[in-house]
């Protein structure tokens, strides 16, 4: 079953990872400028520190997005820096964590780092695609 999961996320096209990014993004800027904000008493982070991290997320919703909807020759190249700029995203929020360490209750914790986790994922395999 692992295997199989490995071997069917490792295949993915890059048009199809550049959807799943797009998605991924949107889902996180809605969670982080919508949601969020109304429990932020749960999370222990203040409510304009996660609408300023729904920023990047939003813009990265519309690049990916646009890359998935143009045909362009250089996808791969696209690919690469949306890789780079969810790893950064990733590292900042991991700042952010480390911040406020004292500050962020459990809630907060869970989804942060489940948020980095797929993040890191999702741009790794973006960077092995793209320099295939």
């Amino acid at each position: 079953m692992k295997n199989k999961l490995v071997a069917t996320f490792s295949s993915l096209s890059i048009n199809r990872l550049f959807l799943i990014d797009a998605v991924g993004a949107l889902l996180s800027a809605i969670m982080l400028g919508i949601v969020l904000p109304q429990f932020h008493h749960h999370i222990g982070l203040p409510v304009v520190v996660l609408r300023l991290l729904a920023i990047p997320a939003f813009f990265f919703f519309l690049y990916s997005a646009t890359c998935f909807i143009l045909h362009k020759s250089k996808k791969s190249s696209l690919l690469k820096l949306i890789s780079i700029a969810n790893i950064l995203y990733a590292l900042i929020t991991l700042s952010i964590l480390i911040y406020n360490f004292d500050e962020i209750l459990w809630l907060g914790w869970l989804y942060f780092i489940g948020e980095v986790l797929i993040v890191v994922i999702l741009a790794i395999q973006e960077w092995s695609t793209a320099i295939k």
